[in-house]
C-alpha cells in the first residue's frame, strides 16, 4: 500500500498570451497578427460582459497557477501539488475568454482556418514556443505539436519531421474538421500517418472544433454533437486501413469523453461477422482491416478521456484499461487542478490498484513513452498512495468479468477477418 501512483495526465493545456507570441511569428503575418489580436481582445470583452463575475473570479484566484500555461517552474510546482507526474500538453491553456490561442486560432479550431499560409504561420509558432516549453523536464512533458495536415500533406510532413527533432514534443494534433479538403480515410494522407509512424508520434485530434455556423447561439446542439465530430476522424483511420499501412500508428481521441467507444466496437465488431444480416457487411470490409475493430483499441486507437465520469470507470473493462487514460485538463477549470487527489480519492476509491495504475498512469506511458524510471523519484516525492486514494488493497480483477465486459464476442463467436 505504500508504493505511490505514477499519475500520468493524458489531457492538459499550454500557451502563452496571444501578444507573446509575437516573437515566435514570421513578420510577414505581423500585421494580419495585429488583426487577429484585436478580434480576440473584443471577444473577451463580449465574454466579459456576458460573465464577468466568474472570470474574474477564476482569473483572480487561480493568478499563480495560471502562469503554468507558459513557464514551466510554476508548471512542475502545480504538477507537484497535484499529485502528477507528468501531463500532455495540448494547445489553447485559457478555456475561458480564449486569450492563449495561437496565432489565427491555429489551436483546437485549426479546421477552420482557410488560408493555408495563417493555419502553418500559426501552428509553428506554438510549436517554436512548445519546443522550448519542454525542453524543461523533458521527462515530465509530451507536447503535442500542431499540423494543419488538411491544408497542404507536403508541407505538413516538413512540420511533422521538424518537431520530431525537439526534446519534448512527442504527438502531434491534426484539425477535427477537413471541412473541404479531403478526408481522413483518404490514402493521400499515407505520407503524413507514415512518418508520425516511424518518429513515434501519436496522432490526436481534442474536443473544441464542430461547424459553429450551423449552431448559432444554440449550444445544446453543439454539446450533443462535439464528440461524435472529435472521434469521427478515428474511425476513418480504421476502416481506412491506415493502421493495416502503418502498424506502429497511433491515434488518441482527447477530451470527448469515452462512453462513445463500447456500443461502436460492438457493432463494428459484429459487420465482422455477427449474425446474417451483416455477412453483406463483412465481405465489403474484406480487405480493409485484419483484425475485429475493437482489437485495434489499446494498440493504434487510445482515449484521453480527461476528468473521466464514474460511469466511464465503472465501464473500464468494455472501454479497456489499456485504452483509456485519465487527464487533469490543466489548467482549464472544468478540470481537476487544483484538486486532483480530493476527486481522484472519490472516483477511484472502490476499484483494484492494478486498474488504477493503468488508468492513472500506465497506459498513458505506453502510449507515449515515458521513461517509468525516470518519473518514480518524482511519483516517491509528490504521488497519493493507494491508501491516500481509500483503495482496500485486497480488490482483485476478475479476468471473468473483463472477458464478460466485451460480451459480444463470445456470443456472435466473432473471430478476426479471414
Amino acid at each position: 500500500m505504500s508504493e505511490r501512483y505514477t499519475i500520468i495526465s493524458a489531457d492538459a493545456h499550454a500557451g502563452l498570451h496571444c501578444e507573446e507570441y509575437r516573437p515566435y511569428l514570421d513578420a510577414k503575418y505581423h500585421r494580419q497578427f495585429d488583426e487577429y489580436l484585436a478580434e480576440r481582445h473584443a471577444n473577451r470583452d463580449q465574454q466579459l460582459q456576458m460573465n464577468y463575475d466568474y472570470i474574474m473570479g477564476w482569473e483572480k484566484d487561480n493568478e499563480e497557477g495560471l502562469k503554468g500555461a507558459y513557464d514551466p517552474a510554476v508548471r512542475d510546482k502545480e504538477l507537484d501539488s497535484d499529485g502528477v507526474a507528468a501531463d500532455v500538453l495540448f494547445a489553447d491553456a485559457d478555456a475561458v475568454t480564449g486569450m492563449a490561442s495561437p496565432p489565427f486560432g491555429a489551436g483546437l479550431f485549426a479546421g477552420a482556418i482557410a488560408d493555408p499560409e495563417f493555419a502553418f504561420a500559426g501552428a509553428h509558432a506554438h510549436n517554436r514556443f512548445l519546443a522550448e516549453m519542454c525542453s524543461h523536464s523533458p521527462h515530465r512533458r509530451c507536447c503535442i505539436a500542431l499540423v494543419p495536415i488538411t491544408h497542404d500533406i507536403a508541407r505538413a510532413v516538413g512540420e511533422i519531421e521538424w518537431v520530431a527533432s525537439q526534446p519534448g514534443i512527442s504527438g502531434i494534433m491534426i484539425p477535427t474538421m477537413w471541412r473541404d479538403h479531403l478526408p481522413y480515410n483518404d490514402a493521400a494522407y499515407d505520407p503524413v500517418w507514415a512518418v508520425c509512424a516511424e518518429a513515434g508520434l501519436p496522432v490526436h485530434t481534442h474536443s473544441g472544433e464542430a461547424p459553429m455556423e450551423e449552431y448559432g447561439d444554440n449550444t445544446g446542439v453543439y454539446l450533443a454533437e462535439v464528440v461524435w465530430w472529435t472521434a469521427r476522424p478515428a474511425w476513418h483511420l480504421l476502416f481506412g486501413g491506415a493502421f493495416e499501412r502503418f502498424p506502429g500508428l497511433k491515434f488518441v481521441v482527447t477530451e470527448a469523453a469515452a462512453y462513445w467507444a463500447p456500443d461502436l466496437m460492438w457493432k463494428w465488431d459484429q459487420y465482422m461477422g455477427g449474425g446474417h444480416t451483416t455477412k453483406k457487411m463483412a465481405a465489403l470490409l474484406k480487405g480493409k482491416i485484419s483484425k475485429l475493430p475493437s482489437d485495434y483499441f489499446g494498440e493504434n486507437l487510445f482515449i484521453g478521456a480527461s476528468t473521466m465520469s464514474r460511469e466511464e470507470i465503472r465501464r473500464r473493462h468494455v472501454l479497456g484499461c489499456d485504452v483509456v487514460m485519465w487527464g487533469t485538463d490543466y489548467p482549464h477549470p472544468e478540470g481537476t487542478w487544483p484538486h486532483t487527489q480530493e476527486r481522484l480519492r472519490s472516483d477511484f476509491g472502490g476499484i483494484p490498484v492494478e486498474d488504477a495504475r493503468l488508468l492513472l498512469g500506465e497506459t498513458a506511458a505506453r502510449c507515449y513513452g515515458f521513461d517509468l524510471d525516470a518519473l518514480r523519484p518524482i511519483a516517491e516525492r509528490i504521488g497519493p498512495t493507494p491508501a491516500d486514494l481509500g483503495q482496500d488493497p485486497s480488490l482483485r480483477t476478475d479476468p471473468g468479468e473483463v472477458r464478460a465486459a466485451r460480451w459480444w464476442k463470445d456470443e456472435y463467436q466473432l473471430r478476426p477477418p479471414g
